[in-house]
């Protein structure tokens, strides 16, 4: 402990203190303005908000390190010491933030689906959803398994060329025949990312509960230029339609979720149904889904409501995803922006966003689900999550198991939904049958 006392032990616990006191100020009052300080601040708010338990155990461990080796001798080490407290006074606001979002996500269920939801799911549904906490997973979050759960990796759904796009099935080992899919798009501004890092909180839990889930790459910018992601996607639904029943899955029950990037073209599979534009050499391919939950999502490129407070977004989509500028080819922009592709027939949405997300704002989401509650026959459901980052849900935590919950029980909705219609519609056949 020399250097320690070399370079004056209370000193430095004073600069550690106001070092892990700014990731919780930040945590709490990220910051927007700025294309690159909102991206500092996200990954500075990310882990800290997300992990926040986490983050008092190891400053519990260094600021023991610290008061041993003589930390308080001095009146700095006080300081550094008052910081350290206020700071995990902070980190314990951002936890039991975290918690309420078990009362928020239900309250926007009972908002968008009726006070009843629950009780017009079907009984073999209602059954298996998930419910409370598994602390082993949410201690050691990493890595991300399910021992009922298999993954089949690196199947090729399509061919571009040289260029083959693979996807990952995750299904129960004992297959059920039947199961809903779930199609899973990455995010990572449509320039980086890939099937194995995100919604796996997500795929995981449902596949444990007898869905098949699908998590797909696609070509990303700048190399591609779109809509070269969305013919990837709708070339992903005909792979499912042709192979989901080989996992157990019914190729007729599918539903797309997608966060960030992966928001924007889950959100835009879902409002361009059967779209040829999308669907070279294959138009006669049904690509309709049965519903989409998007996380924290771009739905307007134009920003024709001027959500956005800085232009990184713009940049971004001109120089690498469009490559072509707003102004030369505002259509163009348009026609791959959800928010103006909806239309009457659109499937029922579960639109997610943190309202402390910093690369994405919030009221983009806002805007997106009222436009979408005025313009289609729904049911639309908007959850706001209180405290949380963009790609909160990347990696289990209190917030993320309360947020995937929530989605299975939308899902389970649905799907009762859809299946009492069934019912009812085989019922009146037979009843003019006879």
């Amino acid at each position: 402990m020399s250097w320690l006392r070399a370079l004056g032990i209370p000193s430095l616990f004073l600069m550690v203190s106001i070092w892990g006191a700014w990731f919780t100020f930040n945590g709490l009052w990220p910051r927007y303005r700025g294309g690159r300080i909102a991206m500092v601040s996200f990954f500075a708010g990310w882990l800290t908000t997300e992990l926040a338990l986490h983050h008092i155990a190891w400053q519990v461990v260094f600021t023991g390190a610290f008061v041993w080796a003589g930390a308080l001798a001095a009146w700095p080490g006080w300081l550094g010491l008052g910081i350290t407290l206020v700071s995990w006074a902070g980190l314990l606001r951002c936890f039991f933030a975290a918690r309420t979002a078990e009362d928020v996500v239900e309250a926007a269920l009972v908002d968008g689906l009726g006070a009843d939801y629950r009780r017009r799911i079907a009984p073999e549904l209602l059954g298996r959803l998930g419910d409370g906490l598994d602390w082993r997973q949410l201690i050691v979050p990493i890595p991300l398994r399910r021992p009922e759960v298999q993954r089949v990796r690196n199947l090729v759904y399509a061919r571009h060329g040289s260029v083959e796009l693979h996807c990952d099935v995750y299904h129960h080992r004992h297959m059920p025949a039947g199961a809903p899919v779930l199609l899973q798009i990455h995010g990572g501004g449509w320039v980086i990312g890939s099937k194995d890092e995100q919604g796996l909180p997500l795929m995981l839990h449902l596949a444990a509960r007898g869905w098949v889930c699908v998590a797909v790459n696609y070509r990303l910018a700048p190399r591609a230029t779109f809509p070269d992601p969305m013919v990837d996607l709708k070339a992903a639904i005909r792979w499912i339609r042709e192979h989901a029943q080989e996992f157990g899955g019914d190729p007729n029950t599918l539903i797309v979720t997608g966060g960030s990037a992966g928001g924007h073209l889950a959100a835009l599979v879902a409002l361009t149904a059967n779209d040829p534009a999308y669907q070279p050499g294959f138009e006669s391919v049904d690509t309709r889904v049965d519903g989409c939950v998007a996380f924290y999502g771009v739905y307007d490129f134009v920003d024709e409501g001027r959500n956005w407070p800085h232009g990184g977004c713009r940049d971004l989509l001109e120089k690498h995803v469009m490559k072509t500028s707003l102004d030369k080819d505002r259509a163009g922009w348009e026609r791959a922006s959800p928010i103006y592709r909806i239309r009457p027939d659109a499937p029922p949405f579960l639109v997610i966003h943190g309202d402390r997300d910093t690369m994405v704002p919030v009221s983009e989401a806002r805007r997106f689900a009222q436009r979408l509650r005025s313009r289609t026959p729904g049911p639309v459901v908007y959850a706001e999550i209180p405290g949380a980052q963009h790609a909160f849900e990347i990696f289990p935590s209190v917030r993320t198991t309360f947020v995937v919950h929530a989605v299975e029980r939308y899902l389970a909705f649905l799907l009762s939904r859809d299946r009492a219609r069934m019912d009812r519609g085989a019922r009146a056949a037979g009843g003019q049958r006879s």
